[in-house]
């Protein structure tokens, strides 16, 4: 049994369930897909649905959305969820889909909660009952389709995509719950300092504001105004999830911030990353490669401060470690940048794919007895690039920090030729 077969006005259940809207127009939010004319409202309210895959952060409406359309449309409509579905159960729920429509000319709407956890196989075997509408496929997710789903299962579902709701959606969506028959029943009220905390704090989640309001109002000792440091405590222990979508995002920002010498940025998002629990040794590996990619020659100090950090969240583990990687980040961070070693590489990556296997010059090879050493001879002149490209230039020094003293020994030179 689930929400889909529950009366949502029974008492027991929590304010985040009762508050669940049953109609279109008791959804709140999602305009860009929903409000009148939008594809998405003439398909459901014409019961016409089509498969669809609904992703967006949590607690952005989804399930709402899917409960509404359960009660609206006269297809049979089975909830499945894909960490724990199999090939075995998605075929019986098939084999049933196929009878309906055969005997009683009924669709089947299967709606799959949390579809990015499915396995590649499941997926597959639910791919041709999609293409040839023995189902129809209501796929919900909150993490990133183009990582998690095969893309020719994508291709055969329309996407809508949700958003979190803003802060004066939450607010109103916050005092409707206080006053709703089905919710508060006008018994609480709530200070505008708390109200405002109160939907900044929940990070766009409803369930989660719903869940803090509830536990904030039962757990008034006298009274019935809820105050700031009620919303407060029954926020002391909250989590502060992450997507997959959100995950890559994140780390792209940390990304930028470094390169862009955006020291505050850089924290910032470092504790994001932190406080949602990514592992500290994948953001430490993120450092090093920013300290050789962005930083460079222009302060090679900085892969030292890396590879340090990296070295101390493994000797002292957290929380303290993170003082290690908020260490390195604002020593990259700070630090000049220089993408030459960078440009380098790859360039002598390049010359390597487009020509042969060059022979390595006679007097540069193991055991060669031609070699002379230039550090006692100084002015010695050895091959030591193929004659085929011994032209080529890969390292073009930048004039930033400690790079800068090469730069103008190498264009010193040039300009003495």
């Amino acid at each position: 049994m689930d929400l889909f077969d529950l009366n949502p006005t029974t008492d027991h259940q929590p304010l985040a369930e009762r508050m669940r809207p049953q109609t279109l127009d008791e959804y709140f939010g999602q305009s860009h897909i929903l409000a009148p004319g939008k594809v998405l409202r003439k398909i459901i309210e014409t019961d016409k649905i089509t498969s669809m895959i609904l992703q967006g952060p949590p607690s952005s409406g989804k399930t709402s959305l899917a409960y509404i359309i359960s009660q609206s449309t006269k297809a049979n409509f089975v909830r499945l969820n894909a960490v724990s579905l199999t090939v075995a159960e998605l075929r019986e729920a098939i084999s049933t889909a196929k009878d309906n429509l055969k005997m009683y000319g009924q669709k089947t709407i299967v709606m799959i909660d949390e579809i990015h956890a499915m396995k590649s196989n499941v997926q597959m075997a639910l791919l041709p009952h999609v293409e040839d509408g023995t189902i129809i496929l209501i796929g919900l997710t909150t993490e990133s389709i183009a990582h998690d789903l095969i893309p020719p299962l994508v291709s055969r579902c329309r996407t809508f995509t949700l958003k979190a709701l803003d802060h004066n959606d939450l607010k109103e969506i916050i005092v409707r719950a206080l006053k709703s028959n089905r919710g508060l029943e006008n018994k609480f009220e709530i200070t505008d300092e708390a109200l405002e905390y109160l939907a900044d704090v929940c990070n766009g989640d409803v369930r989660s504001a719903f869940n803090a309001l509830e536990m904030a109002a039962y757990s008034l000792y006298e009274g019935n105004l809820i105050e700031l440091q009620h919303i407060r405590e029954a926020y002391d222990s909250r989590v502060n999830s992450i997507t997959t979508t959100d995950f890559y995002d994140i780390v792209s920002a940390f990304c930028k911030s470094l390169r862009g010498s955006q020291t505050d940025s850089a924290l910032y998002w470092l504790a994001r990353m932190l406080d949602s629990g990514v592992d500290p040794l994948y953001i430490a590996r993120r450092l090093v490669v920013h300290a050789s990619e962005d930083v460079g020659m222009a302060n090679p100090n900085a892969l030292q401060i890396a590879i340090a950090a990296q070295q101390a969240v493994e000797f002292v583990g957290m929380p303290e470690g993170r003082l290690a990687l908020a260490h390195a980040t604002v020593y990259i961070t700070e630090s000049p940048k220089s993408n030459s070693v960078y440009k380098g590489l790859a360039s002598a990556f390049q010359t390597v794919r487009n020509h042969r296997a060059y022979p390595v010059p006679e007097n540069i090879r193991d055991g060669s007895r031609s070699y002379i050493n230039p550090i006692d001879n100084p002015n010695s002149k050895m091959q030591y690039l193929p004659p085929e490209i011994q032209n080529e230039k890969f390292y073009f020094p930048q004039n930033s920090g400690t790079e800068s003293k090469i730069y103008a020994r190498y264009y010193d030179k040039e300009n003495r030729k």
